[in-house]
């Protein structure tokens, strides 16, 4: 299954369950993918994150349900949802500009936010640089946290790890361990841990292991083997990184032999000069021919 069905299955399963839980690990199991990087390429693509776009639908739908129907304000914020009538009543008006009892009075104040249908537009000619890599595995030293089951994971959760991991000196640990030679040049990574079959969320900053005594707060992990599409991008983060990431899926796996496969992607990152016009950076994702 390509992955422009993969996405479609899983806002059809969203779609179809807007007035029940969502499991996020779900819906990204749906499009074979794992949760934050389903979230992350969906966000990308979109324009705006996933929780973002299940609020507006429910949004929407509550509007529709309290201007055509006799349903009671509390009946709407329990079926859509929310924990109370006051933070429906909230985000409703945030979204609609009218309060969920003007909205039962008449409808002519409510917002429209429609369901999500992905079709392939190709645009041409541009050419993109990539290589593939076939590697068996490897070792990587790393801190690594995990996501629980089922939650929204945000970028900036991820951007918050490796703040923290700046300020505490992870980061200065984990560069003792480095080696120049090493297959991601003496770059530090951002591993995501993806397993579709598996709600929880594992993602890593590390290197390449070789040897050497395990720091507190580190853990060695394995790297399957896996056939890798690894791409390069230059340009001031994190515009340069998203829009590296557009272009992939948008341009590349539409019209490429490959389609992502098993989940897994690393991000390296070769300096901290993340604010320089000539930063460069790597983005390996593991895939399988179509």
């Amino acid at each position: 299954m390509n992955w422009i069905n993969s996405m479609q299955n899983a806002i059809d399963y969203i779609e179809e369950n807007l007035t029940e839980e969502l499991d996020y690990a779900e819906i990204a199991r749906k499009a074979y993918s794992s949760n934050f990087h389903f979230q992350r390429v969906f966000s990308i693509l979109c324009g705006y994150t996933m929780g973002e776009y299940i609020r507006n639908r429910r949004l929407t739908l509550a509007g529709s349900d309290l201007a055509s129907s006799d349903i009671k304000v509390i009946d709407a914020a329990l079926k859509y949802g929310y924990e109370t009538p006051e933070s429906f009543s909230r985000a409703f008006t945030r979204f609609h500009g009218i309060t969920p009892t003007q909205a039962r009075a008449h409808s002519a104040g409510l917002k429209l936010f429609s369901r999500l249908s992905l079709k392939l537009v190709l645009e041409g000619g541009a050419t993109m640089d990539y290589r593939i890599e076939k590697r068996d595995a490897f070792k990587v030293i790393a801190r690594k946290e995990r996501f629980s089951r089922g939650g929204e994971i945000t970028q900036q959760h991820i951007h918050s790890l490796w703040e923290e991991s700046i300020k505490d000196g992870t980061i200065d640990k984990l560069c003792s361990y480095i080696n120049p030679k090493d297959i991601f040049g003496g770059a530090v990574a951002g591993i995501s841990f993806d397993n579709p079959d598996e709600g929880d969320f594992d993602y890593a900053i590390g290197v390449v292991y070789e040897d050497g005594q395990v720091a507190d707060g580190l853990t060695v992990e394995v790297i399957p083997a896996n056939t890798w599409m690894v791409f390069s991008g230059t340009g001031i983060m994190p515009d340069a990184f998203k829009d590296l990431w557009k272009r992939i899926y948008t341009e590349v796996f539409p019209t490429s032999s490959y389609q992502p496969s098993g989940g897994m992607c690393i991000e390296v990152y070769p300096s901290d000069e993340v604010f320089s016009d000539n930063f460069t950076f790597e983005i390996w994702l593991s895939v399988s021919a179509k």
